[in-house]
């Protein structure tokens, strides 16, 4: 029987199991059972014992001591970290395999030193695995304390140390043995040993990495209470100095200290041990810190210094790090200054603690001080020093403090650290220098090799800000050898052409990842569905969906809300549907926000049965409903006229913690508009205004409710103060005080409007030009200019939007603004030609301003480029020669009138009646309405014709004002209701 069988046969005897070899079954025995079984046991057992006593021959305690201290020294070396001496291939296997040729290994004692001090790599974990497995437990069965320290006690030999464990789970560790270490850890828990502070530390972090926190808190609390009580992991060794004791005790210490008796150690009146060094108080004082106690922290460092005990820099690092964290200031200054009272000397990590406080709390000048203090202080600041300077500036882009910095980094020898490189190009970002941020990046990434995780942090600053070229150079940028690209780069860089709407190179990107060597993973595949589900392409979306499943990801709920969401956009019922059913066999519950797109859906399908379906399926599945989901069964109520039962959901929405929102109590108001419930809907927009929630799209509600229903001035009165509040935000809310203005004939109103959009970058869309030529119609302008207005709108000519603006503008008497506008295409007639319109714009706002010259010399202009006057070119001409009172141009523009050369036209006759009149020519007038009759078989008439146009017109303002507030009511429901991209 070797030394290894020995120890399974101990162990066999302790666990009470059945032996791992293949010899018959046994019963099993306890040190209380029957005297037969007792009798087979302490035969065992005797028989055990002499066996061993056999294997050690060892006749005094001196030739003990000098076979042990060989051993003590190697495993000391290998508890601290050193390097040992190069050894045979055979001394260095594991214990199950080695000869018993050697007299050490001849020691049971040394082969299990020799376990758990023996380097343990990977080539043979499976060997050091079995042989752990073997010597703990052979059968996995529970251990029984009483046996291990019965059989132990027989045989002569005492419980090893704690320092034994310690070793043994630190080999483990190192070889990642979960179920060994666990195992390990269990008969350490069980036995009950006094944990000291190596121990918890030890043991303390594989926990933590393990996620087996309760396990952690045990052993530290172990700690803990067996330190304030005085108890060490010495007092459960035997007070006597065996040679089995000192194997088993002090060979697995530092040095050959004997155990020291407990009435020897207590130094307490009343007979409890305190902790000597500072070291303990140290590990104690932290303990309390990370747990969040910051009282028992703080007696642990009084009752230090009461113990004499001196308190020792990393003491005071440690309480003003715990006093920072909970935010102490005033009681971490005050510890600094008893800290410099006692002649301490603070390190960097002092000054750091410090700089790190303050930059938390936003106090810049707080850590340029200790910035500074600590060079002050003949200290040199590390790389936690730069990094927590550097973030600080840079949160607060100050950039010239930021290069500071670097410069004096640089000039020290040293580099910047990589992690601090994602921050100073978002300031630079942020600052718009983006010369500077690529000077930076080929300053200091070519010299240094960045990790993966940089670069993509790096890139994600683009992204943020859409900017995906850049990203993209980053991406590409040549790099250190041997610094590849992590899957987290590919990611940031599908994100970066998603936000720059690079769906294709998006999914190029993708199909190139598995030929370079790099496999997507889950967050891969999130991210290019949500992308492309984000830009309205869900059938591509649906694609990558399947490739996800085939690849073995399970997607994100907020991943196929996306889909959903998409397809919801396009108005695709069956294929959202079709979506949300695979969600469960894709592993995915639903939650609100996928109830929520459904249910919206199916209500701007006007679908109130389904809607209410999904509604229910929400509530069975334990979802309350929310604003947004009871807002779009609203607005499904709404489509379908039934505006009682919208009134029992808004009522519902009353009873939730905020009430209804402004987005719900618009779609009331909308509700009541559409049936005419004036009272109704002042009622809640009047709540709204109390409140301080309304917006745009309630004022432009109530102006369309109050002109539908004639109400004019209550219109006007709204118009003015949704202006004066300051909510006009989009062209939809500006267009409908345009039509609110327009009704009552406030046409300069409305043209300082217009003004107003463009001053604030705003471009008038359709609706808005639409309301500008209704406006001019009802100004007066001739009905060809305006159509010649219109229709290089629709053709989407070249300073189009320029020319219309400006005819407004001269219309109303804006002449400034007019030329201002003017001037913009005039300016560019040189690299680009103007068309007859333009030329037509200029001519009649330079004539409306009186400028006849300027006017004139336009008209010349434009004959000179090989453009014929048309009608509307006669009419400002005629227009321009009435105010100047050039009577023979007016003869010349009649003459060729009369006699065909220019198409009779009404506006013609009318503009040049009116410049005869303001020539006193009235006699001319006269002439020219006589040649009008003539010429012009139907007659002059009213202004029916206007009237009919502007009633046409006003009838598109509604449909377009409809349409507005439907939309923005859903886009902000779809807004709320759509999942994050990316």
């Amino acid at each position: 029987m070797n030394t290894i069988a020995l120890y399974q046969l101990l162990a066999f005897l302790s666990t009470g199991g059945e032996a791992a070899t293949s010899q018959p079954k046994r019963s099993s025995w306890s040190t209380t059972g029957s005297s037969r079984e007792a009798s087979e046991a302490s035969s065992i057992k005797a028989q055990l014992k002499q066996k061993l006593q056999q294997r050690t021959k060892w006749t005094d305690q001196r030739d003990l001591i000098g076979s042990g201290f060989a051993s003590t020294a190697v495993g000391t070396d290998h508890a601290r970290g050193r390097s040992v001496p190069h050894r045979s291939k055979a001394s260095q296997s594991c214990p199950t395999l080695e000869s018993d040729r050697s007299r050490t290994d001849r020691s049971p004692h040394l082969a299990c030193y020799r376990l758990v001090t023996a380097p343990i790599d990977t080539q043979r974990s499976d060997r050091s695995r079995r042989s752990i497995r073997s010597w703990f437990c052979p059968n996995q069965v529970p251990v029984s304390q009483t046996n291990i320290r019965s059989t132990l006690t027989v045989v002569g030999l005492s419980l090893p140390s704690l320092h034994t464990w310690t070793f043994l789970v630190n080999q483990v560790e190192k070889c990642i043995l979960n179920i060994e270490f666990y195992l390990i850890l269990k008969i350490l828990l069980f036995i009950v040993f006094a944990i000291d502070c190596w121990c918890a530390r030890s043991m303390g972090k594989p926990l933590e990495n393990r996620g087996a926190l309760k396990m952690r808190d045990r052993l530290k609390k172990n700690w803990i209470l067996n330190t304030a009580r005085g108890i060490s992991a010495d007092e459960v060794c035997s007070e006597s100095i065996s040679p089995n004791s000192f194997l088993l005790t002090e060979l697995f210490k530092s040095g050959s200290r004997a155990p020291v008796p407990l009435k020897i150690a207590s130094s307490a009146p009343d007979g409890s041990r305190r902790p000597r060094l500072a070291a303990t108080y140290n590990t104690l004082i932290d303990l309390h810190g990370k747990a969040g106690k910051l009282q028992n922290a703080s007696d642990a460092f009084a009752e230090m210094l009461r113990s004499g005990v001196s308190p020792d820099t990393i003491t005071f690092n440690t309480m003003i790090n715990i006093c920072g964290s909970n935010g102490l200031i005033s009681e971490a200054e005050a510890l600094f200054d008893k800290m410099r009272r006692r002649r301490i000397v603070p390190d960097t990590k002092t000054f750091n603690i410090f700089m790190s406080m303050y930059a938390s709390l936003g106090n810049i000048e707080a850590v340029l001080k200790y910035y500074h203090k600590m060079s002050e202080s003949g200290l040199t600041p590390d790389t936690v020093s730069h990094r927590i300077i550097l973030q600080a500036l840079c949160e607060r882009n100050m950039v010239r403090e930021v290069e500071d910095v670097i410069n004096k980094i640089i000039e020290s020898g040293e580099f910047v650290d990589e992690q601090s490189f994602p921050v100073v190009v978002k300031m630079y970002i942020n600052q718009g220098m983006l010369s500077e941020t690529s000077m930076f990046l080929e300053k200091h990434c070519g010299s240094s090799s960045i990790s993966s995780k940089n670069y993509a942090a790096i890139m994600d600053v683009y992204a943020e800000k859409g900017l995906w070229e850049e990203a993209e150079g980053v991406f590409y940028r040549k790099r250190g050898v041997g610094n590849k690209k992590e899957v987290v780069e590919y990611n940031v860089l599908i994100k970066a052409y998603g936000r720059g709407k690079q769906y294709d190179k998006a999914v190029s990107l993708f199909e190139s990842m598995r030929n370079i060597g790099i496999w997507p993973d889950e967050c891969t595949f999130n991210s290019l569905i949500q992308m492309l589900s984000g830009g309205d392409f869900p059938e591509r979306a649906t694609e990558f969906l399947r490739r996800m499943k085939d690849a073995g990801f399970r997607p994100r709920c907020e991943t196929v809300s996306a889909i959903i969401a998409s397809y919801s956009r396009k108005a695709m019922v069956d294929e959202a549907l079709e979506i949300y059913q695979e969600m469960k066999p894709l592993g995915v519950e639903p939650n609100e926000v996928v109830y929520g797109l459904l249910v919206n859906m199916f209500a701007e399908a006007g679908k109130v049965e389904q809607a209410l379906h999904f509604f229910s399926l929400m509530e069975e599945s334990g979802f309350p409903p929310n604003h947004i989901i009871l807002t779009s069964l609203m607005k499904a109520y709404k489509k379908a006229s039934c505006w009682r039962e919208a009134q029992e959901v808004y009522a519902k929405m009353k009873t939730l913690e905020h009430g209804p929102d402004t987005i719900a109590s618009n779609c009331m108001i909308d509700l009541y508009a559409e049936l005419g419930m004036v009272s109704e809907a002042k009622l809640i927009f009047d709540d709204l205004r109390k409140n301080g929630e309304v917006n745009g799209v309630s004022y432009t509600t109530m102006i369309y409710l109050y002109k539908s229903l004639g109400m004019l001035e209550e219109a006007i009165d709204m118009a003015q103060e949704v202006q004066k509040a300051g909510l006009l935000t989009d062209c939809a809310s500006y267009n409908s005080v345009l039509a609110a203005y327009a009704v009552t004939g406030k046409l300069k109103d409305c043209a300082y409007l217009i003004h107003e959009m463009i001053a604030r970058k705003m471009l008038p869309d359709a609706s808005v030009f639409r309301s500008i030529f209704g406006i001019v119609k009802k100004g007066g302008l001739p009905i060809e200019a305006v159509l010649q207005l219109q229709a290089s709108y629709n053709e989407g000519k070249q300073f189009a939007r320029e020319a219309i603006v400006t005819t407004l503008f001269s219309l109303v008497g804006l002449h400034d603004h007019a030329l201002e506008s003017c001037n913009l295409f005039l300016s560019a007639r040189t690299r680009n030609p103007l068309d007859s319109y333009a030329y037509n714009a200029a001519i009649y706002a330079y004539g409306a301003s009186e400028n006849i010259d300027k006017a004139l010399n336009l008209y010349m202009r434009m004959q000179d480029a090989g453009l014929e006057p048309d009608t509307v070119t006669y009419v400002y001409l005629t227009i321009c020669y009435g105010k100047a009172r050039m009577v023979e141009g007016l003869r010349r523009i009649y003459g060729l009138l009369k006699y065909g050369e220019i198409e009779p036209s009404e506006s013609l006759f009318k503009a040049l009646m009116d410049a005869y009149e303001n020539s006193g020519k009235h006699d001319l007038a006269e002439l020219v309405e006589q040649e009008m009759k003539f010429r012009i078989h139907s007659p002059i008439g009213d202004e029916s014709e206007t009237e009919d146009d502007w009633d046409a017109y006003e009838s598109e303002t509604e449909d377009d004002l409809d349409a507005y507030e439907s939309d923005n009511i859903d886009q902000d429901d779809d807004f709320s209701m759509n999942p994050s991209i990316l």
